[in-house]
């Protein structure tokens, strides 16, 4: 179960990464600049040590990069009042649901 904890803070470290992209203005701005540097690396580390514990490459990933970019889409949305177009909002449905066959798929626990 831990690894689990392990990839939800490498999700929010990354989601946090990713808004600071945008808000860094093509790190222009010194602040959000490093809390990109630091997100995406507490991010990596995070998940690598999720993996190093047992956690399966293919079930880790995708659920890293698949709730993520919903995380960061719902993100944009509240955040940046981003508009979401119904082929956009189809699109992480079926990133959710690949995501959710990747883990039923996946016959090892960790």
């Amino acid at each position: 179960m831990f690894v689990y904890l392990l990839l939800l803070i490498a999700i929010a470290a990354e989601v946090g990464a990713t808004v600071m992209l945008k808000v860094s203005d093509g790190f222009s701005r010194f602040g959000p600049s490093v809390a990109v540097v630091v997100g995406y690396l507490c991010s990596y580390v995070a998940l690598g040590f999720a993996l190093r514990l047992g956690l399966n490459l293919s079930t880790g990933y995708a659920v890293w990069a698949g709730l993520g970019a919903a995380m960061v889409t719902v993100a944009g949305l509240f955040l940046f009042q981003e508009r979401l177009t119904v082929p956009a909002l189809f699109g992480i449905v079926l990133i959710i649901a690949g995501v959710v066959l990747i883990h039923a798929g996946d016959g090892a626990e960790a």
